[in-house]
């Protein structure tokens, strides 16, 4: 007699079909766990280990939203006036902005998704396994203030005239000469200009930052893909 609960069983074409899925699958998952492990353990190694905040100099800050880090700057000091790179991100609105956020990151994701809710699964994919191309994302500021996810940080005139040729020399160079020019993106309040570098998994928004800070100086991560790995190493402001 048949049981008519149990189900048939799959023939041997389907069988194979969904143990090469498990397979895949099981793969997906190990390939995550250690990326995020390689991630974990890059980010505790130290670079510029005798590195101490100077007791004067300029004073940044090292920006997150828990997913992507930037690196906010005074918009002008005697190193670099940055209105002068980027006229067209000096003002809020009409007033005046003090500071300026740059962050590196995929074109499509900055410029197309303005919510993890809108990243297309092909997107994503892609990204993960080909990568793609770069943009910087400038924001202006008017007096950001220190909180978690605004690190204020000091660094003498040398240091950050290091950081400043850093960012510099990730703005992708211009056949025609001239200034870089401006991308339009989905958020209002942000101006996109084409990078150098291709983003990857292993190159991402937060090892820029944590190269970018590494090369002037700071004490960072050996790798830094994600923003915890980053943050990790700029102390919270102290309480008020």
């Amino acid at each position: 007699m048949v049981d008519p609960v149990a189900a048939p069983p799959l023939p041997g074409l389907a069988r194979r079909l969904l143990s090469a899925a498990r397979a895949v699958l099981a793969g997906i998952a190990l390939a995550i766990g250690l990326f995020l492990l390689a991630g974990w353990i890059g980010s505790a190694i130290p670079r510029n280990s005798a590195w101490r905040e100077p007791a004067q100099g300029i004073t940044i800050m090292v920006e997150t939203n828990g997913t992507h880090t930037g690196i906010v700057m005074p918009i002008r000091t005697r190193v670099k006036d940055w209105r002068a790179t980027f006229p067209e991100a000096t003002y809020v609105g009409a007033r005046p902005a003090t500071h300026i956020a740059i962050g590196w990151g995929e074109r499509e994701v900055f410029l197309n998704v303005p919510t993890w809710g809108d990243l297309a699964p092909l997107t994503a994919l892609r990204i993960a396994s080909v990568g793609g191309t770069s943009v910087l994302r400038v924001s202006p500021y008017i007096r950001p203030a220190p909180s978690e996810y605004h690190r204020p940080l000091r660094l003498t005139e040398a240091q950050y005239r290091q950081l400043v040729r850093r960012v510099e020399a990730s703005l992708a160079p211009l056949a025609s000469g001239g200034g870089p020019k401006p991308i339009a993106g989905t958020d209002p309040f942000s101006i996109y200009y084409p990078a150098r570098g291709r983003y990857t998994m292993a190159r991402t928004c937060n090892t820029w930052v944590g190269d970018a800070l590494a090369d002037a100086g700071v004490r960072m991560g050996a790798w830094t893909p994600f923003a915890g790995g980053v943050m990790k190493w700029i102390d919270p402001p102290a309480p008020r």
